[in-house]
């Protein structure tokens, strides 16, 4: 049975989850204005996936016999100044759920509920792999650069990350 504790972090990061669904919501809306349809496609994978990861949390809430609340969601940055500082603001977010993530886990551990602590286990992977990602993103920014027709190859780059097509050239 899930402690009391444990099922209010459990909460808190389906929160958290949604919140990072919504983020990367905004970030494709920003995306299609701006013509990077590609980019946009990414960021609606990525929403995609945050709220798979918060109902997945949602429902191991009510299996092991805690209740699972729908969260209110805060509202996302909906204004970007460009393509690189929207990346550093998904890594930023990222690294905050990684945070949370770490913390579900340590608590889990604490509290010999190995149940829980196995199932986060998944999300630990999970937040490596993120952060993972939007570095190699911000690195291959900065080799493309964003003047000219790096907008472009930057657009297509991000496409090619949801297998929506072939890698811009190097």
């Amino acid at each position: 049975m899930l402690s009391k504790s444990l099922e209010k972090a459990l909460n808190e990061q389906v929160s958290i989850e949604g919140h990072a669904s919504f983020a990367y919501l905004a970030m494709a809306s920003w995306c299609e204005q701006q013509g990077m349809n590609g980019a946009a496609k990414f960021f609606f994978a990525q929403s995609d996936e945050e709220r798979t990861h918060m109902l997945k949390i949602f429902n191991y809430i009510n299996s092991v016999k805690g209740h699972a609340l729908a969260p209110a969601i805060k509202q996302p940055s909906l204004k970007f100044k460009g393509i690189v500082e929207m990346v550093k603001e998904a890594l930023h977010n990222e690294e905050k759920v990684t945070a949370s993530v770490y913390k579900l886990s340590e608590m889990a551990q604490n509290e010999k509920d190995y149940g829980t602590y196995n199932f986060m286990q998944f999300y630990v992977d999970e937040q490596r792999e993120e952060e993972v990602l939007f570095n190699h993103i911000l690195e291959r920014i900065e080799l493309i650069g964003t003047e000219g027709m790096g907008r472009y190859y930057i657009d297509k780059e991000l496409e090619a990350l949801t297998g929506g097509g072939a890698p811009a050239a190097e």
